[in-house]
């Protein structure tokens, strides 16, 4: 059976008080309209609409090509936002979800659960529901004695009997799409609000004799809409332990998961180990038998096996196997490590490739630069890449040693087996094997500090 999936993201989200359109705030790092439009393509949903208003633009561009969309330019309530799919859909046969692009909770696994509920009872439509201790504001599921649903009953309208049922509707429903069109002609918008609700589509359903089923989520954090900022924390703290749970059940170690925070859409290898105040980001892959952290800063980063970060940040970087970065080293995008590097304290790394089993280990910054292998940067050195206008490259062969509080001025070479002697400045490209020294003749003046002393005293008096 064809399955296909509409996303209701158009309207404005006016309680989150933000500039930011509403399905675009992140949780756990990815969009909430991201996690929902992941999600209804794991349940192999062929065609998938997303229903764009407010902050179409920016939808569609954080979007791109994953989606078909379509503009509701009023926003006319929940019904009328999916009938403007019905040029796309309408003459479908087949299965389609509705869901809300601000449920980022809900799982592919609850999704594939409802849809086969639908499928194997060729049932009109089938409700999400959750079952919670308090449901107080959510529109309450009534039943039939069979367990089909009745009706959809909003908080305002409950009756004392249908005021204490524990089953709520979700707002993410699974229909068949010819009825689910059919039905909606005929929702009309008497109401207080003047609007088309698509909950009436399932007391149309149940008036015709059509068969409606509720499935139960096991998980009521599912049911979370994200309307503010309030919403918007918990959802994240939910999405956090989610993810904590299925990388420890993977074979991570995590030392205190309450103080780690993973991105959805991030990878880890088993026995690797995150301290905490880690904070993972983006599409960072981290192999086996890692040390991250603590207090590291990672955004989509790829971490060979057995490599060690600690208090340091890596943006889009790359570090080989065997290879320890900190404590306190920036790799910022374009870093390349190879195999067994050392990248010690208060090193910053940019736009450079540095090479198998070579050293820097402190207070250096590489810029701009190529390094072979087994090369030695000592404390202090730096590539001087930027004269104001350009940036230019440096380049330095295998097994050169480079002295502390060496300057080199890029574009310059330091060819292999070089030595660099420390306190130089280079500003001249230098041979294999060879010897370089650029600074200036020490001269020692005999009694000469007293002098300056004295004189800085009687200038002193003098003032």
């Amino acid at each position: 059976m064809k399955r296909m999936a509409i996303v209701l993201a158009a309207g404005q989200g006016k309680r989150m008080k933000s500039k930011l359109y509403k399905v675009l705030h992140p949780v756990c790092g990815k969009p909430m309209v991201g996690h929902v439009l992941d999600t209804v393509k794991q349940v192999n949903s062929e065609r998938v609409i997303v229903i764009v208003g407010h902050g179409a633009e920016a939808v569609q561009s954080y979007l791109g090509d994953a989606a078909e969309y379509v503009l509701q330019p009023q926003q006319l309530g929940t019904g009328h936002a999916v009938t403007q799919a019905a040029p796309l859909l309408r003459n479908e046969a087949g299965s389609t979800i509705v869901i809300c692009g601000d449920t980022p909770l809900v799982t592919p696994e609850t999704l594939e659960g409802l849809m086969q509920l639908h499928e194997s009872n060729n049932a009109a439509a089938t409700v999400l529901t959750a079952q919670l201790d308090n449901p107080k504001g959510y529109g309450r599921v009534i039943r039939g004695e069979d367990g089909s649903v009745l009706r959809i009953v909003e908080q305002k309208d409950c009756s004392p009997q249908e005021d204490v049922v524990r089953e709520i509707n979700t707002g993410t429903y699974c229909f068949d799409n010819l009825k689910l069109f059919e039905a909606l002609e005929k929702v009309t918008n008497h109401n207080a609000q003047s609007e088309y609700y698509l909950t009436d589509v399932i007391g149309i359903l149940v008036n015709a004799s059509e068969t409606v089923l509720g499935y139960i989520t096991n998980d009521s954090s599912e049911s979370i809409g994200v309307n503010d900022r309030l919403a918007l924390s918990e959802a994240e703290q939910f999405m956090r332990e989610r993810i904590a749970k299925r990388h420890m059940l993977n074979g991570v170690t995590m030392i205190d998961p309450s103080s780690t925070v993973i991105g959805a859409d991030v990878t880890i290898g088993s026995d690797t180990i995150l301290y905490p105040g880690t904070i993972i980001k983006g599409y960072t892959v981290i192999g086996e038998d890692c040390i991250i952290g603590p207090n590291s800063d990672i955004d989509s980063s790829i971490i060979a096996n057995n490599a060690i970060i600690s208090h340091s940040v890596l943006d889009h970087a790359e570090v080989g196997l065997r290879t320890t970065v900190g404590p306190f080293a920036y790799l910022r995008p374009g870093a390349k490590l190879g195999e067994d590097v050392k990248i010690g304290d208060f090193v910053e790394v940019k736009n450079s490739v540095i090479d198998n089993g070579s050293k820097v280990s402190h207070l250096s910054y590489i810029g701009d630069a190529t390094v072979g292998k087994n090369v030695n940067v000592g404390c202090g050195a730096i590539t001087v890449n930027y004269d104001g206008y350009n940036k230019s490259v440096t380049e330095i062969e295998d097994d050169a040693f480079i002295g502390s509080n060496v300057n080199l001025i890029a574009p310059v070479k330091v060819g292999k087996g070089a030595f660099i002697v420390a306190g130089s400045t280079i500003t001249h490209s230098v041979g294999e094997n060879e010897m370089a020294i650029a600074r200036q003749q020490q001269v020692n003046k005999p009694g000469y500090a007293d002098k300056i002393r004295n004189k800085a005293k009687a200038k002193k008096n003098k003032g």
